[in-house]
């Protein structure tokens, strides 16, 4: 694991469109992938991770400290690897991540997902995370927030206090 570098960014998209190819369309995949811009990588580094190894990426965690709240973290989008999920990467990544910003002062962390992203929301509820309460309630009584990132975009915001 080491810590992300601007010139990560091409690699890390090509990883976003190859990864969710199974579950989505090219052009989905090609959206999805404008979901993490160049500028996060330009900006945010320093506070994002990457497993890699002589094959390439195989893991990644794209997070920041909170510009606007002193206190808080943001997990902005993470990905691994198909063939070495299951693994305990993303379990390995969101704890250096904790653990960097509990030593940054950050004492809260947050993260969202879809609400049909059922497998994000069984592992941040599995990693601790506390579901913030929506304006309505999806499938198994989960709290969504409509239109969080736009008309059409619900979410499911997740928090989660550090030690």
């Amino acid at each position: 694991m080491r810590t992300a570098r601007e010139d990560d960014f091409p690699e890390i998209i090509e990883r976003i469109q190859r990864w969710w190819d199974d579950s989505r369309t090219p052009e989905e995949s090609q959206k999805l992938s404008l979901l993490l811009p160049r500028l996060f990588l330009q900006h945010f580094a320093g506070t994002s991770l990457v497993l890699a190894d002589g094959d390439g990426i195989y893991g990644f965690l794209v997070g920041f400290h909170s510009a606007d709240h002193a206190d808080e973290a943001y997990i902005h989008f993470v990905g691994v690897d198909p063939a070495r999920r299951g693994q305990g990467l993303a379990r390995e990544l969101y704890a250096a991540f904790f653990e960097r910003a509990g030593r940054a002062g950050r004492s809260t962390v947050r993260a969202i997902t879809s609400p049909g992203n059922t497998g994000s929301i069984a592992f941040h509820r599995a990693m601790g995370f506390e579901l913030e309460p929506g304006d309505r309630e999806a499938d198994g009584g989960v709290p969504v927030r409509d239109d969080y990132d736009g008309r059409g975009q619900p979410r499911v915001c997740f928090r989660i206090k550090l030690p």
